[in-house]
């Protein structure tokens, strides 16, 4: 796995997987920590108009900093109240099997509209996955923002 100079995880490269029946999906082996108990938090990202659009997996350093930015926003804000409400309740944290397969959970992956094809995008620090007609939809439009995106750097 390459990783930073900090041995943090770096996740790139787009891969395409077949699921299973049992909804389990194939972890590239370059993006599998070297302990097979290390959890992943599985999010479904907002996209656009879509609600729920694909699923953001959060390796435990960047769940860590992300549960740290949640505590600090005050609990009196209705919007960080909304926040931690929807990132609580509709997380769920996934282990590799043997095999290097994660099992998608039934409702998060009829959320992204995964069926039997994922499609897993790279995306550094963590990585997500797609249902392939999504992704495509959102490459256009990534695209579409490159020659902006790449003035942020």
């Amino acid at each position: 796995m390459s990783t930073t100079d900090n041995n943090e995880p770096i996740y790139n490269w787009t891969y395409r997987h077949g699921v299973d029946e049992k909804r389990r999906l194939q972890i590239p082996a370059k993006w599998r920590p070297a302990s097979p108990e290390v959890r992943f938090t599985l999010i479904p990202w907002p996209k656009g108009v879509q609600k729920e659009a694909f699923l953001a997996v959060f390796p435990p350093p960047v769940m860590n900093d992300l549960v740290q930015k949640l505590k600090a926003m005050p609990y009196s804000d209705s919007k960080a109240q909304a926040l931690r409400r929807l990132l609580g309740g509709k997380s769920d944290t996934v282990v590799l099997d043997k095999v290097g397969r994660i099992c998608l959970p039934e409702a998060m992956a009829k959320a992204a509209g995964i069926e039997a094809e994922a499609v897993l995008v790279g995306s550094v620090d963590r990585f997500e996955i797609w249902s392939p007609e999504r992704h495509a939809a959102a490459s256009e439009q990534d695209d579409s923002l490159s020659s902006e995106a790449f003035n942020l750097i």
